[in-house]
């Protein structure tokens, strides 16, 4: 909220190691007035008429314990999916790997990158068995439309096509990058067409 742009901020707890099913929504005043917000659902008067019923007591300490630790050990975490993610880039790179973003402003711990020939579908498939990706965030997992995302920012649609999106957390200690590498090169050459 230092950003003096930003009106609303939301995350979801379980990111950041907190249990499933907290959150938080912080909003910013402007003078007297706030971001006009529709309840999701109607009842007490709980929360200034946003939500009703009794608040997770259990789930908000937990958020607080965890909030406070992710503080604590965010620098060490960033480094470590830092290292993750340049070791990525160092081994997908002779696969002609694109990166999809701006280096200096992506987050440390996800990598989204198209590698040409390679249809993203098939490489979820390829890499079943040795890491869980996906060709979308996570939150439109279930769906197989290209990314809207990477389509508003001007990428052909070959290039979104072939986007895969892999993360990792703090707890991931170790990638298996060079099984992850092997697996596309093998991909890409059943792709390349032979000739007649």
């Amino acid at each position: 909220m230092r950003q003096p742009r930003i009106d609303l901020l939301s995350f979801s707890g379980h990111k950041i190691g907190a249990p499933k099913g907290i959150g938080g929504l912080i909003t910013r005043r402007r003078g007297y007035k706030r971001p006009p917000l529709t309840p999701l659902m109607y009842g007490g008067g709980q929360e200034r008429g946003l939500r009703p019923g009794t608040l997770p007591v259990a789930l908000i300490a937990g958020l607080g314990t965890a909030s406070a630790i992710a503080l604590k050990e965010a620098e060490a975490h960033t480094l470590a999916a830092a290292a993750i993610k340049e070791q990525l880039l160092k081994a997908l790179e002779p696969l002609g790997a694109e990166l999809n973003g701006d280096a200096g402003r992506t987050v440390a711990s996800t990598l989204n990158v198209s590698i040409p020939g390679v249809d993203s579908e098939a490489a979820i498939v390829a890499l079943k068995d040795i890491v869980a990706l996906s060709n979308g965030s996570a939150c439109t997992s279930q769906s197989y439309e290209p990314s809207h995302v990477l389509l508003a920012a001007g990428l052909p649609k070959e290039r979104v096509e072939g986007a895969l999106r892999l993360s990792w957390g703090p707890s991931t200690k170790e990638v298996p990058i060079n099984a992850i590498a092997e697996r596309l090169a093998s991909l890409m050459r059943r792709c390349v067409p032979t000739s007649l």
